[in-house]
């Protein structure tokens, strides 16, 4: 049996399974930013034995554990680099600190990366290679899957596809892409005076403004189909430098749908990527859900 760790920056989760796609037993509690990361880590203490409890397992019925963590890390070094949401994380030796409390091999990775093995390995990047996995969310991430391993870099991570900057002096892809992007871009449309009926409205998020353009608000469309378009042209950085068989898309904005996400973004990149690899990359949306990080967790573990 193999050990799942997934560290947000709002929610922590456990897992138990053998990595071969299904999860047997979970575990989810939310997390308190004020107590940081030394908090944190005394929830995952009391989780993994409340989780092999729960189930009649004992330690040594472990044979690893994965981690995948919100945040840069050194894989290489076992460590977390930083937190950029809760404090406390600053060059934590996470791996070997689970080790021994566990008495079983750990392996870490960030959890966007983590979560692309999910995908690859068990979710909609099954059977394809090299994947390419991005989710939009909050802020994006990317995670780059060759021969069903992450492709790691030199080790402290790679395939940061949010960090792109759009032009040498521009902001980075996620400031215009991510979900907070789309309503600071929306949001800054209102303050230079454009109209929408969504003005004056307390609390605009993501849906809200796809449910605008779809009904016809010129100002929601100019700043969703822009937000789309950016990020194409960060699908097509990737395309040009790597050209992944397949490129998973998930996160909340993922979660738009067909009309208003996938299909605007599919023909953007049909239009700006590198012609001589036209056709060559599918892009779907992710399969794997909430539990997505858990899934690349255990294979992780179990690699």
């Amino acid at each position: 049996m193999f050990l799942a760790i997934e560290i947000g920056g709002t929610k922590l989760q456990m897992a138990l399974g053998q990595g071969n796609g299904r999860i047997d037993a979970l575990w989810r509690e939310k997390v308190d930013p004020s107590q940081g990361g030394e908090g944190i880590r005394r929830q995952i203490a009391q989780g993994w034995l409340a989780l092999l409890a729960e189930h009649q397992l004992r330690k040594i019925d472990l044979l690893g554990a994965g981690i995948g963590f919100g945040g840069p890390v050194d894989m290489m070094k076992g460590e977390t680099i930083t937190s950029h949401q809760i404090a406390g994380w600053d060059h934590f030796p996470l791996k070997s600190w689970l080790a021994e409390q566990l008495g079983c091999r750990v392996s870490l990775g960030n959890d966007a990366d983590v979560a692309g093995l999910g995908e690859a390995m068990h979710g909609a990047g099954r059977g394809a290679d090299p994947v390419f996995y991005v989710t939009v969310g909050s802020g994006i991430g990317g995670g780059h899957i060759v021969g069903g391993k992450i492709a790691r870099g030199a080790g402290k991570g790679a395939a940061e596809i949010g960090h792109l900057r759009l032009g040498p002096d521009g902001d980075v892809l996620e400031h215009h892409a991510s979900g907070w992007g789309i309503q600071n871009q929306f949001q800054a449309a209102l303050k230079r005076g454009e109209s929408s009926r969504l003005s004056g409205q307390p609390h605009v998020g993501v849906p809200e403004i796809a449910q605008a353009a779809a009904a016809g608000d010129a100002t929601a469309a100019r700043v969703l189909h822009g937000s789309i378009r950016d990020l194409a042209w960060g699908l097509c950085q990737v395309i040009a430098l790597i050209c992944p068989q397949r490129i998973v898309v998930g996160g909340g904005v993922s979660l738009l749908g067909d009309a208003a996400f996938f299909q605007p973004l599919k023909t953007e990149v049909d239009a700006l990527v590198f012609k001589p690899f036209r056709g060559l990359t599918e892009i779907v949306p992710a399969a794997l859900g909430e539990e997505v990080v858990l899934h690349g967790a255990l294979e992780l573990a179990r690699a």
